[in-house]
């Protein structure tokens, strides 16, 4: 049996003046605490709170942090997570209502703008979906399969054919994508983003007025007024259940106030109730990164939610355009294997399932998706194709490759040139040599950029190019804040974009991203496949990789020391000792939830500083979840008290506190809180001021002693302690301990309590655990 790597820990349970001789290899068993819970979110957001590496779905008041899941701090804490629903319900109200409709209009914020590139994507599609003819609005874009199903389910509702036709009928063979040829330049249009605005005073009040017919909380009637538009209070009155579209109501709630609108005519197959069922559960999985659900599983989630029919209820849903219907054969039956959480295709004949195929052939299996991560997926593999068919080929950099520094960087340079499009996988030691291709190309002459997912990833990789001007921020890419911006006809003016940090990159904003890159653009996406994937829907860097449509290079530059071996033994599903004469890496063995509260607050504040060299601001705390007994409210509180007490004056805060700003839902950058006042909290992320409105507060900024693996993504810091107590063994998995693990840059101290979990959960093979589509439209042509 593998242990936990050896060394001596900076802190002693007997005194904080020693450093205690080195720990057993094997650490005391925790008692643990009981079942891993995050207690909650008091926040709003548009995001629901679940575990860090994936529990069970539909029970999502017992979520903590989940691996497709955006994280509770990347969201501003959903009220779909809370544990109190009435107060869940009132925190979705806090998210939408301090919005002054009458302010006078200010420059966009890099949050805003991005933002409102999201919404501009969702408004086009509502435009594409009010164009269509016939009562089936989505899927305008669909092609091939898809398109025949939509066209399938139009016949259904004109009587051509019977109901249940597009579930019994076989599956044709799916049809693989071919690239398109090279298209002319498309014009493109730069279009300034908006501002969000608050939804009309007048509908706020009707909205509320309907609210408290049906005993929903007012504070609802804003989020209502911004979901469903200006006529929300006719739309309530008339679906009761369209209430389940506000971020943070659930079940229960929507169907309290339908019971109290509609009385004896409520029912639990109203067609109303279903159908908005299953576009919450299509949404639900959303937050745990699928982009598409097995049709088995919406139809078993139904059931538990009391609906007698749940194949009828599916339907009508397909029929009433709320979600779109795909089926795959056996060929591509493997994309989804070991995917959808834990549900894979059937083949007992359940009711109107993955049916359809022939004697001695895999079942098909269908399922069922959002119009929108439809749309995505498919923009994003018509880009992609795009991209790859519009470059130029075989481009001269021989010179630039033989000067690279080292074999797999003059690899990575050759297939650059020879593609529009390339994969490049790595540890952190490897952001070396994307730096160095991005470097020779500038020295070609070409206008060459690197995007990362944080401030801390765009800072690390201008120190490796030498030059602050070829790194930004994704973020700021999109928004226009950072980047050479857009040419004339509003693409990136950008010959070779190195994406790193891939596996952070959602299906939405990687749509964004290939739309706003003109033809003859090259691509490179880089990142290490081991870490824990984006906060929103896809994954897209997994599937590219495991398309193999396009070129992959494997970096051979290994991440150093007793760190990088560790997290590379990880990587393969080992936990190997590794030896730590530095203390690089060390474990301090803890009894319980209390004792790892204790023990971290002891490191962080006395023992690291003293015995590393690490000042406590440069070292980060990272744990499982965020409720229970040692999750990240608990150690925030606690680090707090100890590092820089105080009343918490402006609204929970005092200057000086650690925090974690999060602008938009799966995006949170570590600051400073430095003052406050009637314009808002003062922060300095990184060296830039930001200042958050009141109102915004709660819902955006949280303590930042103490984050989740997913945070932490895209981020490194000089010294980290991982917090593994006793409840949070099921939260564990080998990419969230190889994320966690890999986070510290010179020191790593474990605060370990889970005993035999930990080694347990590294050798456990990662699961496909998010059902995407992508990978199937990326799939070459087969012969």
């Amino acid at each position: 049996m593998t242990a936990l790597p050896r060394g001596e820990t900076p802190g002693s349970p007997a005194a904080d003046d020693d450093v205690a001789p080195p720990s057993s290899a094997v650490p005391a068993p925790s008692t643990g605490d009981g079942p891993e819970t995050d207690g909650g979110a008091p926040g709003a957001g548009e995001r629901a709170e679940a575990t860090d590496d994936t529990a069970d779905d539909d029970t999502a008041d017992d979520e903590t942090d989940s691996a497709g899941e955006a994280t509770d701090g990347e969201t501003g804490d959903a009220a779909g997570g809370a544990d109190d629903t009435d107060d869940a319900a009132g925190a979705a109200g806090g998210s939408g209502a301090g919005a002054d409709a009458d302010a006078a209009p200010a420059p966009l914020s890099e949050a805003e703008a991005e933002l409102a590139a999201q919404r501009e994507l969702r408004e086009r599609i509502e435009r594409r979906k009010a164009e269509k003819e016939g009562p089936i609005a989505a899927g305008g874009k669909l092609s091939g399969k898809a398109a025949d199903l939509l066209a399938a389910v139009r016949a259904v509702e004109s009587g051509e054919q019977p109901a249940t036709s597009f579930f019994d009928s076989p599956a044709p063979a799916a049809p693989r994508r071919t690239a398109p040829e090279p298209a002319p330049a498309r014009p493109r249009v730069p279009e300034p983003a908006r501002a969000p605005q608050a939804a009309p005073p007048e509908a706020v009040a009707a909205a509320a007025a309907v609210l408290a017919e049906g005993g929903a909380p007012a504070a609802l009637a804003g989020p209502a007024a911004e979901t469903l538009g200006a006529q929300a209070a006719d739309a309530l009155r008339t679906d009761p259940w369209q209430l389940l579209g506000v971020p943070g109501v659930k079940p229960e709630q929507a169907d309290g106030f339908a019971r109290a609108l509609l009385g004896a005519e409520c029912g639990p197959d109203d067609e109303r109730r279903t159908a908005a069922l299953v576009g919450w559960l299509l949404e639900r999985a959303a937050l745990r990164g699928h982009t598409a659900l097995d049709a088995s599983e919406v139809r078993a989630a139904l059931a538990e939610r009391s609906v007698a029919d749940p194949g009828a209820a599916v339907q009508h849903a397909v029929a009433e355009g709320v979600v779109l219907v795909f089926q795959d054969g056996q060929e591509d039956e493997q994309v989804h294997d070991g995917q959808g959480s834990g549900a894979p295709a059937e083949s007992d004949g359940d009711e109107g399932g993955d049916e359809g195929a022939g004697a001695g052939q895999e079942p098909v299996q269908v399922l069922l998706g959002l119009d929108r991560y439809a749309l995505a997926e498919e923009s994003l593999a018509d880009g992609l194709a795009r991209l790859v068919n519009a470059c130029e080929k075989d481009a001269d950099w021989e010179q630039a490759a033989s000067a690279a520094g080292s074999p797999s960087a003059a690899e990575l340079i050759r297939a650059v040139a020879a593609h529009g499009l390339v994969a490049h996988t790595g540890g952190e030691a490897a952001r070396a040599e994307p730096a160095a291709l991005i470097t020779a190309a500038r020295a070609l002459g070409l206008r060459a950029l690197g995007a990362t997912h944080s401030a801390d990833g765009r800072r690390r990789l201008a120190g490796a190019t030498g030059d602050p001007e070829t790194a930004v921020t994704l973020a700021g890419l999109l928004s226009g804040e950072q980047g050479p911006g857009r040419d004339g006809e509003g693409a990136i003016a950008v010959d070779l974009l190195v994406v790193l940090d891939a596996p952070q990159l959602d299906v939405e904003t990687a749509a964004i991203l290939v739309e706003s890159l003109a033809d003859g653009t090259r691509l490179v996406l880089s990142g290490d496949p081991g870490v824990l994937g984006s906060a929103g829907a896809g994954r897209v860097f997994a599937d590219v990789l495991a398309a193999r449509a396009y070129p992959q290079i494997v970096s051979r530059t290994p991440d150093p020391g007793p760190i990088g071996e560790l997290v590379s033994g990880i990587g393969i599903g080992e936990l190997n000792q590794v030896e730590a004469p530095g203390k690089e890496v060390v474990i301090v063995p803890v009894r319980d939830a209390g004792e790892a509260v204790h023990r971290t607050v002891q490191l962080v504040a006395d023992s690291v500083p003293r015995a590393i060299g690490v000042p406590s601001s440069d070292t980060q705390v990272i744990t499982v979840g965020h409720g229970g007994s040692a999750g990240t409210r608990a150690l925030n509180a606690a680090l707090k008290q100890r590092l820089n007490p105080g009343p918490g004056r402006f609204g929970g805060f005092d200057p000086g506190d650690r925090v974690v700003h999060v602008p938009a839902p799966g995006r949170a950058e570590p600051a400073v809180v430095v003052s406050a006042d009637a314009e808002g909290l003062h922060l300095d992320c990184a060296g830039t001021e930001v200042v958050v409105a009141q109102e915004r507060v709660e819902s955006s900024v949280r303590h930042g002693w103490a984050l989740s693996a997913h945070q932490a993504a895209g981020m490194r810091w000089p010294a980290v302690v991982v917090v593994l107590p006793g409840d949070a063994a099921q939260g564990l998995s080998r990419s969230w301990v190889y994320t966690a693990f890999s986070r510290g840059e010179r020191h790593l101290s474990v605060v370990h309590g889970v005993d035999q979990a930990l080694p347990r959960a590294v050798a456990q093979p990662p699961a496909q655990d998010r059902t995407t589509r992508l990978r199937t439209l990326l799939e070459t042509p087969a012969g």
